[in-house]
């Protein structure tokens, strides 16, 4: 059982370290060649795992081959374009100037309702509004609706807005993130006078607390858990 234990261990090990130098990503963003490694990959791991007399080398080598092929070909695919269209595969425009590309979407395999569906998932159901739709290399589907129809910013109205800055924990369910602090040019005086302004006896009265270098504090009091 020991033995099991630390097979399992070694593979888990290797299998995430390696699936960490494949960037970070969700699995519906996965590319083909990185959808159909992982699912390799797992198959290879479960044999070493269940059957004891395989040795654990030939669980591994396979593994870290594929991995190796895998950071070669991302290399690949950064420095020749031709080789990333190969890999990756290419953009495909559904929608163009308002109109539907059927013979982009016969390539693709993709139906009426489900385009549709993915137009509805991003708020967009009158196809009148959409000037671009794009499906993407990962699957996913982009849509550029057409100017009059984006939402209105305050640079098309000329009003002046308050800069915001990037907002860091400062504590984090009583404990002082003194990192984050040292980041923003903060103390822990400047830390205590903004509780003590808050009516909050110290970080062990707060759950979470939030600040940017422009002083946007967001404050959250602990609550009592029954």
């Amino acid at each position: 059982m020991f033995n099991g234990f630390i097979r399992a261990v070694i593979l888990y090990i290797v299998i995430i370290t390696g699936i960490r130098f494949m960037g970070k990503r969700q699995v519906g963003e996965l590319e083909p060649s990185e959808l159909v490694l992982s699912l390799i990959i797992a198959d290879l791991a479960s044999v070493p795992m269940q059957d004891f007399a395989i040795p654990l080398l030939s669980g591994l080598i396979p593994i870290l081959t594929l991995l190796a092929m895998t950071m070669i070909l991302s290399v690949l695919t950064m420095k020749n374009v031709r080789f990333r269209a190969l890999m990756c595969g290419r953009p495909s425009i559904i929608i163009r100037e308002g109109k539907l590309n059927q013979c982009e979407m016969a390539r693709n395999r993709l139906t009426v309702d489900e385009l549709l569906e993915e137009l509805r998932g991003q708020g967009y159901a009158d196809l009148n509004t959409i000037q671009y739709a794009i499906l993407e290399t990962n699957g996913r589907l982009s849509v550029l609706p057409y100017p009059d129809q984006k939402p209105i910013t305050p640079q098309l109205l000329n009003v002046p807005v308050s800069k915001a800055g990037l907002p860091l924990v400062l504590i984090s369910d009583g404990r002082v993130l003194d990192h984050n602090l040292t980041a923003l040019g903060r103390d822990r005086n400047w830390l205590d006078k903004q509780l003590a302004a808050r009516h909050c006896h110290g970080p062990q009265d707060v759950f979470l607390f939030l600040s940017d270098r422009y002083d946007t504090i967001y404050l959250s009091r602990k609550e009592e858990i029954l």
